[in-house]
């Protein structure tokens, strides 16, 4: 059973049938990969519904929503907290040098002490406790940016220099070995 007008194009119908064939074949394992996509996507969408209906899926998403808001909140009050322990930490005492010294010779065991605590900005105190057989005689003498207006005993500026030009960091380390 020939046809007119495949005679008249010049095809063979025997090359139609296996255009179609592959066609079909083509078709076959274009459905076969569209059906495992499909039960994979069904697959997740079960797990992701299970034991819900969508109205517990909406408030499980406010919730969580929610969370996540309180979490923002949480985060931007510890940011401001954080900048104001840091504002705090600035004004305090950052450097510190100890010097244990005999203030009268009648004395031993040094138990006389002057000790420079500063911030930052090299500002802060030196309290000098001088310990005698008749009591003890406290001083204490304002720094400004590393200089006192008032006269340093030797021992006073030695723990001045020790609380600027130290670091303390390699004694911290000795004594935790």
């Amino acid at each position: 059973m020939e046809s007119k007008i495949l005679v008249t194009l010049g095809i063979d119908p025997a090359f139609i049938l296996l255009f179609l064939l592959i066609l079909i074949v083509v078709l076959f394992v274009l459905y076969v990969n569209l059906t495992v996509k499909y039960n994979k996507l069904q697959s997740s969408y079960n797990t992701f519904m299970k034991g819900r209906n969508g109205k517990t899926l909406e408030e499980s998403l406010k919730e969580k929503f929610g969370e996540v808001d309180s979490i923002l909140k949480i985060t931007k009050q510890n940011r401001s907290d954080i900048k104001e322990l840091f504002k705090k930490y600035e004004r305090g005492f950052q450097k510190t040098g100890i010097v244990k010294y005999d203030a009268f010779n009648e004395m031993g065991g040094k138990l006389s002490f002057a000790v420079a605590l500063l911030d930052k900005n090299n500002s802060g105190w030196i309290l000098n406790a001088m310990h005698s057989r008749e009591g003890c005689y406290t001083y204490i003498k304002e720094i400004i940016k590393g200089e006192s207006y008032v006269e340093l005993a030797e021992e006073e500026a030695e723990a001045l220099d020790k609380a600027i030009f130290e670091n303390y960091e390699m004694d911290v380390k000795d004594v935790k070995k």
